[in-house]
C-alpha cells in the first residue's frame, strides 16, 4: 500500500514506542586522539554466520578516497557487504569506499556492514588501517558473541506448504487472517523512531482481541543493516532487537508474523515513481540487488531456528510501470539484473528466494506478483524455485485496484490458489467503509484462503487506511467491517 503523505504520517503519528535493545560492545580508541578512530561491532550473530559493521573516522587531513584493512583470526570470511567494496584475501579483510562516499574530511565519519561465516570462535579484529595508517590508540577486549533470540514461548504454529494449502505441524489446515502493523517501513528512515505507536502487550493484545492469527510487519532494509545516514539509535542493532522484541511477542498471544520487505534502496525516477530518493524512503519498483539479499540472508539467519514467521519477500512489485513489455516485466520480477526503465541493478524474487535458502532457513515465502502485487496473471508462469517447496503466492486488493472484481479474481488468482497457498497480504478501501473487503473476504472464505487488512494504524481511513482510531483496537467505520468479521469466524 502506498502510504499517506509524509505530513499525514507526521500529524498522525501515535506515540513511538521503542522497543529495549542490547548494543554489541565495539572496540573504540584509547588516549591520545589517533589518526583514525574506527569501532568495529557484531550488530547479529547466529549459527555459523554473523552481520558486522566498521564506523571509520578520519581525524586528520581530508580524504578524497580511503582503504580499510584488518585482519580476522579464527577463518572467518565476507560474503556480502554494502556502502564499501568489501573483499578478503586469506585473513586480511579490506573495504574499499564506493564512488558515492570516498570524500571523507577532517571528523568524518562512515560506516559500511557486512555478512560473514565464522566457526569456533569469532574474536574481534584488533588492528585496523585506513590507507595504510594504523587506526585506534589502543583496543578493547574482545567482546563477547550475541545470544541467540530465545525460542517463541507462545502458541504461534510452525507453518510450511503442502500442496496448495499452508499446514501445522500436526498437517492441519491454517489460514492467516489478520492486520498489517505498519511504521516499521517509514519511521527509521525518517528518523523518528523504529515503530508508529505502541507495540507492547497491550497493543498486540488488542489485535489478538480481534480474532486474529497474524500480523504482517513490514521492514526497511537499510534500517535492518544499520546503513549510513540511519540515525545509530534507530538502525542496525537497534532495529534488530526491536523487530526480534516484536515479532517474539506477536507469536507469544499466538499469532504469525509475516515479516515484510516493504521499502528498499534504488533510485527510480520512472513511471509511477514514489520518490527520487536512491535510499529506502518509499515504494520501489523492484528490490536491489545491492541491500536486498544481504537483508534477506540476515533475516533469515535471524529467524531460522523459529518455523513460526513468514517471509514476504517485497512488498509491492511494478516493473510493469517501468516497460511496456508484459514479458520483459515478468522476466524481471524473476531475474532480476539489469531491467528496462529501472536504473538500479535488480535482484529477482529468485535472487531472494536463494537469499532465504542459502541462509539455512526453512520459513514459508510469500512472493507478491506485479500491478503492486494486484497482478497475479503469469505468476505460476515465472514461479521462482524453491529448494523445499514452501512457496507462497501474495496478492494486494484495493478497491481501487484493477483487478478488485470477483471475475478477475475467479480468472487470476483462482487458478494460482490451485497450484499453491495464496495470501492477500494486504486488503483494503479508501471509502472510510467495508463494502469491499466483505466482498473480498467472502470470496477468500468460499476458498479457504488467508488474508490480512491494511492497516492498523490510527490514521485517517480516507488515506491509510486505517482500521483503528486508537490502539485500544476502536475500530474505524472501515475497520469495523474486518473485526466483525473476524470474530464471526472464530467467535
Amino acid at each position: 500500500m502506498r502510504h499517506p503523505p509524509r505530513s499525514v504520517l507526521l500529524a498522525t503519528a501515535g506515540a513511538v514506542a521503542l522497543v529495549g535493545s542490547a548494543v554489541v560492545p565495539v572496540v573504540s580508541a584509547q588516549g591520545a586522539t589517533p589518526a583514525c578512530t574506527v569501532e568495529y561491532s557484531v550488530t547479529n550473530q547466529w549459527a555459523n554466520g554473523f552481520q558486522g559493521s566498521v564506523s571509520i573516522t578520519n581525524n586528520r587531513t581530508a580524504l578524497s578516497s580511503w582503504s580499510l584493512t584488518f585482519d580476522f583470526a579464527d577463518g572467518q570470511k565476507v560474503t556480502q557487504g554494502w556502502n564499501a567494496r568489501w573483499s578478503q584475501s586469506g585473513t586480511t579483510v579490506t573495504a574499499a569506499n564506493e564512488g558515492y562516499n570516498g570524500s571523507l574530511g577532517t571528523g568524518a565519519s562512515v560506516t559500511a556492514g557486512f555478512l560473514a561465516s565464522w566457526s569456533g570462535s569469532n574474536t574481534v579484529p584488533t588492528v585496523f588501517k585506513l590507507n595504510g595508517t594504523t587506526c585506534n590508540a589502543a583496543s578493547d577486549p574482545t567482546p563477547p558473541p550475541p545470544t541467540d533470540p530465545p525460542p517463541a514461548t507462545g502458541t504461534a504454529p510452525a507453518l510450511h506448504v503442502s500442496g496448495n494449502r499452508l499446514v501445522d505441524a500436526d498437517g492441519k489446515t491454517r489460514r492467516l487472517l489478520g492486520v498489517n502493523r505498519s511504521g516499521g517501513e517509514f519511521m527509521c528512515v525518517q528518523g523518528r523512531g523504529i515503530w508508529d505507536g505502541p507495540v507492547d502487550d497491550a497493543a498486540i493484545k488488542a489485535i489478538a482481541d480481534w480474532k486474529a492469527d497474524a500480523v504482517r510487519i513490514p521492514l526497511n532494509e537499510e534500517c535492518w543493516l544499520g546503513v549510513s545516514g540511519i540515525k545509530p539509535e534507530y538502525g542496525g542493532a537497534h532495529y534488530i532487537d526491536a523487530v526480534k522484541d516484536l515479532v517474539a511477542r506477536v507469536e507469544a498471544h499466538g499469532l504469525t508474523p509475516v515479516l515484510d520487505l516493504h521499502w528498499s534502496y534504488g533510485q527510480y525516477t520512472g513511471n509511477s515513481a514514489g520518490c527520487s530518493d536512491v535510499h529506502a524512503t518509499c515504494q520501489k519498483p523492484m528490490p536491489d540487488l545491492r541491500y536486498s539479499p544481504s537483508f534477506w540472508a540476515s533475516v533469515a539467519s535471524t529467524f531460522k531456528d523459529d518455523p513460526a514467521p513468514v517471509f514476504d519477500l517485497f512488498n509491492e512489485p511494478y516493473p510493469d510501470r517501468a516497460t511496456s513489455s508484459v514479458t520483459d516485466a515478468w522476466r524481471c520480477w524473476r531475474d532480476g539484473g539489469t531491467c528496462p526503465g529501472i536504473s538500479y541493478e535488480v535482484a529477482g524474487m529468485q535472487d531472494l528466494v536463494d537469499s532465504v535458502r542459502g541462509a539455512g532457513a526453512k520459513n514459508v515465502i510469500m512472493a507478491g506478483g506485479l500491478a503492486y502485487a494486484n497482478d497475479l496473471s503469469q505468476w505460476t508462469a515465472y514461479k521462482p524455485t524453491d529448494p523445499i517447496g514452501d512457496l507462497a503466492a501474495a496478492y494486494h486488493g484495493y478497491n481501487f485496484n484493477t483487478c478488485s472484481t470477483e471475475s478477475c479474481w475467479n480468472s487470476t488468482l483462482a487458478p494460482v490458489a490451485a497450484q499453491v497457498p495464496l495470501i492477500a497480504g494486504e486488503i483494503g478501501e479508501n471509502t472510510c467503509a467495508h463494502g469491499f473487503v466483505d466482498q473480498a473476504m467472502k470470496w477468500f472464505d468460499d476458498r479457504d484462503l488467508s488474508y490480512l487488512g491494511w492497516t492498523w494504524n490510527t490514521w485517517d481511513c480516507s488515506s491509510g487506511p486505517s482500521l483503528i482510531s486508537a490502539y485500544d483496537g476502536t475500530p474505524t467505520a472501515y475497520g469495523i467491517g474486518l473485526r466483525d468479521h473476524l470474530r464471526a469466524l472464530n467467535p
